[in-house]
């Protein structure tokens, strides 16, 4: 059975790790929450450790054909776009390595002119001597166009559904590929059947209700988990954040709501990777490190050359996907407009040393490809 008709049927039809998954989802009271998360931060210990998986985002381009109402990268917006080259990634790169990070996720709007197959290929060769693991966050591909950046090294393959509720989807989604919503369904299994070790999935909460898109959340975490044995998978959890554009979370979720979530993942599935960015405050990012998640970004940037400035000498501005000649000329100092805003600013230093008076390790490193060369 494929994933698509267990979403469809999900309102009326439930295995029993859902069904568990689903009434740790209900309204708690203090007490009922806080013995939820004594639970789940028992079960992180057990399964990993105490330890912290720390990466940090490369973008490469905010080039994109899609018209996503809540993106920055939308089509639809007049911002300034650049697509890095091959040595401006590499460089980028190289500041990132100078931090310490050795697990990069290289990220893009979705635009076959400005990234390719053969593009990201070359990118990703050109990273492997810094970088021991690198993941994709990208347009859908079939599994054809996926093998070949998995020859080039890349290991892992994130793909968020955004939001499971098919009505909603469509009213977000107005133009582009990005439109077919079981297109995108299918990404995960469609990268498995290439060879990413690693598989993330996620679903951005505040599109629809937080606990309808959880639920089918946790489905299709139960799904992969059988379809795709072979791969580690991983489930993220961000909230929408202010972008241009300026969408408004139709269904907001709050702080209590997401350490609920958090803590209701780890219970139903211990051994699952949890992934956190920079989207949340510091605060609570630092709370729910001691709940259940195992893998954070830190010192991010949402926007194409963000840490070192790279291609600022061909910025340009689109509107409705075209370039437009700039009513005032673009400054030296203007940067390409980054896809949201983050909220913890934090260096991934002050974050590694949070972590250790937290009691946990930052892990900069946990595999290496020569694991499985021959």
């Amino acid at each position: 059975m494929s994933f698509t008709r267990v979403l469809d049927s999900i309102g009326l039809e439930r295995s029993d790790t859902v069904s568990s998954f689903a009434s740790l989802l209900t309204p708690k009271t203090d007490e009922q929450l806080d013995a939820l998360a004594v639970r789940a931060r028992e079960l992180t210990f057990r399964y990993f450790g105490r330890t912290m998986r720390l990466f940090a985002p490369l973008y490469l381009s905010n080039e994109c054909i899609n018209s996503c109402r809540y993106c920055g990268f939308s089509r639809e917006n007049s911002i300034l776009r650049v697509t890095l080259s091959v040595e401006e990634v590499v460089k980028e790169g190289q500041h990132l390595a100078r931090e310490g990070f050795r697990q990069l996720l290289l990220v893009a709007g979705e635009h076959p002119k400005f990234v390719s197959g053969d593009y990201l290929a070359e990118c990703i060769r050109a990273l492997r001597h810094d970088f021991s693991s690198i993941a994709i966050e990208v347009g859908p591909m079939e599994t054809e166009e996926y093998t070949p950046i998995v020859i080039a090294g890349a290991e892992g393959l994130v793909v968020y559904q955004e939001t499971y509720n098919r009505a909603v989807y469509a009213e977000v989604h107005a133009i582009g590929p990005k439109r077919d919503f079981d297109w995108r369904l299918r990404s995960p299994e469609r990268g498995y059947d290439a060879g990413f070790r690693r598989i993330g999935i996620g679903a951005l909460f505040g599109l629809a209700p937080w606990r309808e898109d959880a639920i089918a959340l946790a489905a299709h975490l139960e799904y992969l988990l059988k379809r795709c044995w072979k791969s580690s998978i991983t489930v993220s959890v961000p909230r929408l954040r202010p972008a241009a554009g300026e969408f408004r979370p139709l269904f907001p979720m709050n702080d209590r709501d997401l350490v609920q979530l958090v803590a209701a993942l780890r219970v139903t599935f211990p051994q699952v990777g949890i992934v956190l960015s920079t989207r949340e405050h510091a605060e609570l990012r630092d709370l729910l490190t001691t709940v259940g998640v195992t893998m954070m970004s830190a010192g991010s940037h949402t926007e194409p050359g963000g840490y070192t400035h790279q291609g600022r000498a061909h910025i340009h501005r689109t509107v409705r996907g075209r370039i437009v000649p700039p009513e005032v000329p673009i400054a030296d100092s203007e940067v390409a407009t980054g896809q949201f805003e983050i909220s913890d600013s934090r260096s991934p230093q002050e974050i590694a040393d949070i972590l250790r008076r937290q009691g946990l390790e930052p892990v900069w490193k946990d595999w290496d490809m020569a694991l499985t060369e021959t």
